[in-house]
């Protein structure tokens, strides 16, 4: 995927400030910028370019931004800018309406509003993750998203622990991913962002089937992921957590050409690898590490890990920490 990286360090103190105001106006819609540490601010920014939307994760020191109606006359992009806040705080002001921000928190602003925007560090640098999607790619019908605008959304759970899972994998690790990668994460991103709005607005109805089925399936793995300790993880025990039934929940799967319980054994094989090359788990024995994964009997674990991986766990750990494992 197309990458950018933007550091105010590029150039001398005194023009960081003006730099970054313009790299803001460049990029994103066009805003007007005051801080108190504008005499050397101190700013870094990546912009990940996933076909027509943007995954921006970025660190700035504390300011205040103003989005007003002459710069919305000058420049509108018409699209809803996502924040995910990691740290600090802040506050946004649209006249009618103000909210409060803290961590895992999510700022839906509409890029066609005039708004005022105090990020405050708390003594350091604030980090978020942005997002900056087209208006009229989400799946809703025109002007029912921006109800979000200034409510309050977290980034904990559900729709929104989905959305924040997938963008700091996102932004921990683009190495991955291929050019031709972009516009599908981005399609992955739409559906995301499309179905938290629509859970929120109780609007479930407006999505397109082919939305609905693609986010349930993001939630089914991630709710696998999340219990695969638990050996009672069944097929059985998916479908009744989403209120499905299971021949349904086995249809999804099955489109993905893989059943339910292959799935749920390659995760914890997976998991399980990686436990087993981690230097810091040497001294953990086998039987504990295929435990913490849901596996009841070592022996199942043996011969699973043998079969996927061509060789035994012991023999895995070995060969792989080497003088460590000792």
């Amino acid at each position: 995927m197309l990458e950018t990286v933007f550091r105010t360090e590029d150039v001398p103190p005194a023009d960081r400030f003006d730099y970054w105001r313009e790299f803001l106006s460049a990029t994103h819609a066009p805003m007007e910028l005051s801080s108190e540490y504008a005499g050397d601010f101190r700013a870094w920014q990546r912009n990940l370019h996933l076909g027509e939307v943007t995954v921006w994760p970025t660190s700035f020191q504390p300011l205040v931004l103003h989005r007003t109606p002459k710069l919305i006359r000058q420049s509108d992009p018409e699209a809803f800018h996502l924040s995910l806040i990691l740290n600090g705080t802040g506050t946004a002001d649209w006249g009618d309406r103000r909210a409060a921000y803290a961590p895992y928190d999510l700022h839906v602003q509409d890029t066609s509003r005039a708004c005022t925007i105090r990020a405050v560090g708390g003594g350091s640098m604030l980090r978020c993750v942005g997002v900056e999607i087209p208006r009229r790619l989400l799946p809703l019908p025109d002007g029912l998203a921006g109800r979000l605008v200034g409510g309050g959304l977290t980034g904990r759970s559900g729709f929104g622990g989905l959305l924040t899972g997938f963008l700091l994998q996102l932004a921990r690790n683009t190495g991955a991913y291929g050019p031709a990668d972009g516009p599908r994460l981005g399609g992955v991103l739409v559906d995301l962002v499309g179905a938290m709005f629509a859970h929120v607005l109780d609007a479930e109805r407006a999505l397109a089937p082919e939305t609905r089925t693609r986010t349930l399936l993001m939630r089914i793995r991630a709710y696998i992921a999340e219990h695969l300790h638990d050996p009672d993880l069944t097929p059985a025990a998916v479908a009744a957590a989403h209120h499905i039934s299971r021949s349904y929940l086995h249809r999804l799967f099955r489109a993905e050409g893989v059943s339910v319980a292959t799935w749920i054994r390659m995760q914890r094989l997976e998991r399980a690898r990686r436990d087993l090359a981690d230097p810091r788990m040497a001294a953990v024995p086998v039987h504990q590490i295929a435990a913490r994964w849901g596996f009841t009997y070592h022996s199942a674990f043996t011969r699973a890990f043998r079969t996927a991986y061509g060789t035994a766990p012991s023999e895995y750990r070995r060969e792989t920490l080497g003088g460590a494992a000792a």
